[in-house]
């Protein structure tokens, strides 16, 4: 209950600061779990990011503000954080389907989007295969990419497609640590969580000892525990494992997320199967 109870709180927060500069980052402290993972985890449970979240009950409190005052809508637009009316109203007509001016009218249709609130929902007897490792420092040695978050999903398959059609996979095969803590070409979730970014750094990579190549980039990891999901099939099913990740196993475990890139483990065909590395720690 302690992660319900955590998340309201972070929504509490953003809610009596829609007038305000929210701050993502002390949102996620609130929330009990690293920016990157706020951020990330937003779409899975919301279905919409946590930016576009914060716009739609923006904009909703700024109609019913615009329909029970006489307030300018100037005064409006900047308390909701537009730098000109005209801004303002794009935001709002693309969103209520109709002017801030023309709101103020009787029968004028309008949209609300209420508060987000978090309660854990028992959900039906699927398995979700998971072990904790214990790992050592390691490095990592891959190709980088800036992805927007709410691409993800069809950025990512993309990456992959073009680089099997490149050396890049036996390249990395031939840097691959002697003895590697996770195995197989990995796919690294990083850098989500600066400021009010929407993108993450997606890196096609394996666990290596070495320098990094030309046009390469290497990223360390400091000793942490992982929870390692397996995932039957291709590497098509992880996205499931992912948000029952975050609506299922987090709610309900001992551990709370530590701020550490997570990891999608790509094993070899022949084993159907992979993985999902997610570093934790214990509640505090």
């Amino acid at each position: 209950m302690d992660w319900v109870l955590h998340m309201n709180a972070a929504i509490g927060y953003i809610e009596d600061h829609l007038a305000d500069d929210i701050d993502y980052a002390e949102a996620a402290t609130i929330a009990g779990c690293s920016l990157y993972h706020f951020q990330r985890m937003f779409p899975y449970i919301m279905e919409v990011s946590l930016s576009e979240y914060i716009r739609r009950r923006r904009l909703s409190l700024a109609a019913f503000e615009l329909q029970n005052s006489t307030v300018k809508v100037i005064d409006v637009a900047l308390k909701y954080g537009y730098d000109s009316p005209e801004a303002f109203t794009r935001a709002f007509q693309q969103l209520h389907g109709t002017t801030p001016t023309a709101a103020r009218s009787a029968g004028t249709k309008l949209k609300a989007y209420p508060r987000l609130s978090f309660q854990i929902s028992v959900k039906g007897a699927a398995a979700m295969n998971y072990r904790i490792e214990e790992l050592g420092a390691f490095s990592i040695v891959g190709i980088s990419e800036q992805v927007r978050n709410s691409e993800v999903f069809e950025t990512v398959p993309r990456l992959w497609a073009e680089a099997a059609q490149t050396s890049l996979f036996e390249q990395l095969w031939g840097i691959r640590a002697a003895q590697p803590g996770i195995r197989g070409i990995l796919g690294v979730c990083a850098d989500g969580g600066h400021g009010q970014n929407e993108y993450l750094n997606y890196i096609l990579a394996i666990e290596s000892e070495q320098e990094a190549p030309t046009a390469m980039v290497r990223r360390e990891f400091s000793p942490s525990s992982w929870v390692v999901f397996e995932v039957e099939g291709g590497p098509d099913q992880l996205g499931g494992i992912w948000k029952r990740l975050y609506t299922e196993w987090l709610p309900t475990s001992a551990y709370q997320l530590a701020n550490l890139p997570a990891i999608e483990c790509y094993l070899p065909p022949e084993e159907n199967r992979n993985e999902l590395w997610v570093a934790v720690e214990g509640r505090a």
